[in-house]
């Protein structure tokens, strides 16, 4: 059963996109170091989530892939601190791994070092290794400790360079996009609440009062949000933070969007109890979003729309999941779809292709990270993770 640390250390591997390059040219240098440092003849740094290790820069081999349940650096992953085994067969945490039997390899001398990310999540090891026994003197353990850390500086600095790297370009047509897409239809709503307000014909004065109040208050929070989301396009964002209670919010959006919800006969079911620091406008853009997509997506495919938002602590933040009861995103489409103007291969659903790449802002914006995958209801599943600041520097 994956555990709350599993998930956060996917979520953290997932923001630096090392997995899906398949190698990472910039770490050979460091494995090759790593190996002749400690005089063996082969090294690798493995990125470990909560089902696979990843060997993704490699000395004296071809990287691969094997599960968790295999990977010998897995089971000294949670101790986050430098291993050293002269004789892995007298090992009992490693004598019967097969990378020790003969079964995929035949290893005897281990030693690695974590990989501990800036917010101190454990992602993977810097590993040496030899099919005879060995020893490292305590010169060596610290040269591959201090390599280890050379490994996340690369890793981070990849990561931001490709965050840096959104253009000027990019943040004025995403700017011009938003205000297109929803600055329009929200001028002629409230255009015409003014044409309701001065001049129907009222029958049933107090209700049709409070419809129209009520009209016009979700107009004023749809203007605040573009308002927001606009300013925060065009200047790179300025969050408004605050105690964000994540069940109103997200009950709120459901409530701006009652006539979709009621329209595809959706069920949305919320179980976020949470307090988070955050902008709640724009989180309340970033659920508005998440639930239009299920609903909008469920009901096209010819279902009756199933929404189930939930939330728990963990650690370092808090993990959300939406999850939708539709026909689901092909997993080589996943990241895709979080890039601006990508709709993937969405038929005749309206729309711009704006929202998950609108959502992936917000996350990030929070210092957050937002992903795809599979969700147990048959369709999508929208992960979010919030980091708790004050827990990560603890």
């Amino acid at each position: 059963m994956r555990t709350a640390t599993d998930l956060t250390r996917r979520d953290t591997i997932a923001a630096y996109g090392t997995v899906r390059t398949g190698g990472e040219p910039d770490l050979h240098g460091l494995v090759h170091l790593a190996a002749s440092l400690c005089g063996v003849t082969r090294a690798v740094v493995n990125i470990i989530d909560d089902r696979w290790q990843h060997q993704i820069a490699a000395e004296g081999f071809d990287p691969a892939i094997c599960a968790i349940e295999d990977s010998m650096c897995a089971v000294v992953l949670a101790d986050a601190r430098h291993v050293l085994v002269s004789d892995a067969r007298e090992d009992a945490r490693f004598a019967d791994n097969p990378f020790v039997t003969g079964e995929r390899d035949t290893v005897r001398f281990y030693a690695s070092s974590p990989l501990v990310t800036p917010d101190g999540v454990v992602i993977g090891t810097l590993c040496v290794f030899d099919d005879v026994p060995g020893d490292l003197r305590p010169e060596q353990s610290h040269s591959l400790d201090v390599l280890a850390h050379h490994v996340v500086d690369v890793l981070e600095l990849r990561r931001l360079t490709r965050e840096l790297g959104r253009s000027n370009e990019e943040l004025s047509q995403f700017a011009g996009q938003i205000s297109h897409d929803l600055r329009n239809p929200l001028t002629a709503l409230m255009g015409q609440l003014e044409l309701a307000v001065d001049g129907l014909a009222i029958d049933d004065e107090p209700l049709v009062s409070r419809a129209l109040t009520k009209a016009e208050s979700a107009a004023a929070r749809m203007d605040d949000m573009v308002s927001v989301l606009l300013k925060y396009a065009r200047t790179g964002g300025q969050l408004r933070l605050g105690d964000v209670d994540l069940g109103a919010v997200i009950a709120a959006s459901v409530d701006d969007m009652a006539a979709a919800i009621a329209e595809s006969d959706a069920t949305v079911v919320i179980n976020a109890p949470l307090t988070v620091p955050g902008d709640a406008t724009l989180l309340r853009v970033l659920f508005q979003n998440l639930i239009a997509n299920a609903v909008k997506f469920a009901h096209a495919a010819g279902s009756r729309p199933l929404v189930e938002i939930a939330g728990e602590p963990t650690t370092t933040g808090w993990r959300i999941t939406v999850d939708d009861n539709g026909p689901g995103v092909p997993e080589d489409n996943r990241e895709r779809m979080f890039e601006l103007m990508e709709r993937g291969n969405t038929g005749d659903v309206p729309g711009m292709g704006l929202g998950l790449a609108t959502c992936r802002r917000i996350a990030q914006a929070h210092g957050g990270r937002i992903g795809l995958e599979s969700s147990p209801l048959g369709g999508a599943r929208i992960w979010l993770f919030l980091p708790d600041h004050q827990a990560l520097r603890a």
